[in-house]
């Protein structure tokens, strides 16, 4: 009987492989590029939503936000589903195949003559780039474990944060000489470089002794075992919470810098500008990682945007949500880029240690309830755009204390991770 027909038992965390065979600064940047297919198939759309209005929505505005939401929704359901393939068939394998589905969801996406096609189109490309989320952090798991897998996600947060911090002026050139159905085409482009570089040069990361047999029976047993450690439970609770923040965030900024602020054409910049203070925030926590422990770099994280988000709040209340200064929301939406810097790739260590060789799955398993879950929260919260920020920072401050409270529950032997 294999280690995973035994139910009643935890996986045990294997011995990770030796170092990558490509070193780690060219597989930093490898998995960050795989990673990066997700911000960029959502920032580089960013700029192209009036665009898309104009077209096809210009009855109800809001609406465009859904490709931003229906996008993570389809990756939310992929996670599931992605994670397991990758356990029993290889990681290189379930990277392609879903590189593969991509590109067909991508010119679908761009032949398409109204809304909720494209819609459509956008779950599907969503479906195939779980592959681009899940896997580089399976296979990250193959290599590293514990505080110095937190240590090398933060390098590829830091690495993967360069792609949305120039991805929105990157859409804004494409659609300036191809429209806004152009960029789908850019964006099969992106997916088939990171394909092939995988392809090329790295070794299969998950040897065949190791893989875990693919069938829906095994695949809802092995769940049961993810879902049975309280440190998965909390992590994934956490991690919606704190998802649902920058997805609701990154649906509405654009609106908000036109509308509110009537900053459109600099959107692109100040995006820059944020996205790259997040990276520097993921080296930070790269460095103090290893001496303080992954939970109370969360803590500190939490702590710091509830202060700042009640902070903007109560002047956004005297002042009034459209008289908010533009400075004081461009200060709170980095926090909130810095906050899932400190945040996300510790919670993902944490939920991942105790894993082993059922990394994929328990990627999966949590991922797809941390996406979907948090899509559900951020779809009303950024629905509620009114032409000021407030409703955003109000969603925002009752998610993250919520996330801040639930760590309170964390087992023991996780809280000094």
């Amino acid at each position: 009987m294999t280690e995973t027909a035994q139910p009643q038992a935890a996986p045990q965390a294997t011995t990770p492989l030796a170092e990558p065979a490509i070193g780690r600064t060219e597989f930093i940047a490898l998995m960050a590029m795989m990673i990066a297919t997700v911000a960029f198939s959502i920032d580089a759309m960013l700029p192209a939503l009036p665009e898309i209005t104009a077209e096809l929505s210009a009855d109800n505005p809001n609406r465009t936000q859904l490709l931003i939401t229906s996008f993570v929704l389809g990756m939310g359901a992929g996670t599931l589903f992605v994670g397991p393939i990758s356990d029993a068939f290889g990681r290189k394998p379930a990277v392609v195949g879903g590189a593969a589905l991509y590109c067909f969801a991508s010119l679908l996406a761009w032949a398409a003559p109204n809304l909720e096609l494209v819609i459509a189109a956008r779950v599907l490309q969503g479906l195939a780039a779980s592959a681009a989320r899940v896997v580089p952090m399976a296979i990250t798991r193959d290599y590293f474990k514990g505080r110095g897998m937190a240590r090398i996600v933060s390098f590829i947060m830091m690495v993967f944060t360069l792609v949305p911090a120039i991805a929105p002026l990157a859409g804004s050139v494409v659609i300036g000489f191809a429209g806004w159905r152009g960029l789908f085409a850019v964006l099969v482009g992106f997916v088939l470089i990171s394909t092939l570089w995988l392809v090329l040069r790295v070794p299969e990361p998950l040897p065949r002794d190791r893989r875990t047999p693919f069938n829906a029976r095994a695949l809802w047993r092995n769940a049961g075992i993810v879902l049975a450690h309280p440190a998965v439970r909390i992590s994934t609770l956490a991690q919606t919470l704190c998802l649902s923040v920058l997805f609701a965030s990154i649906s509405s900024i654009h609106q908000i810098f036109d509308v509110t602020y009537d900053r459109a054409e600099s959107f692109p910049l100040w995006f820059a500008a944020i996205a790259l203070l997040s990276g520097g925030f993921s080296l930070i926590n790269a460095a103090l990682v290893m001496r303080l422990g992954m939970r109370r770099l969360i803590r500190v994280a939490m702590v710091g945007m509830i202060a700042l988000s009640l902070a903007v709040l109560g002047l956004g209340l005297v002042t009034g949500g459209a008289a908010l200064p533009f400075w004081v929301y461009v200060v709170w939406q980095g926090g909130i880029f810095v906050h899932t810097a400190m945040t996300m790739g510790n919670l993902n260590a944490i939920a991942l240690e105790p894993m082993g060789h059922l990394a994929g799955t328990a990627t999966s398993v949590f991922s797809a309830a941390a996406t979907m879950g948090s899509v559900v929260i951020a779809i009303p919260i950024g629905q509620a755009f009114n032409g000021t920020p407030l409703p955003l920072i109000i969603g925002a401050l009752l998610a993250i204390s919520l996330a801040f409270l639930s760590m309170a529950f964390m087992p023991e032997e996780e809280r000094d991770a």
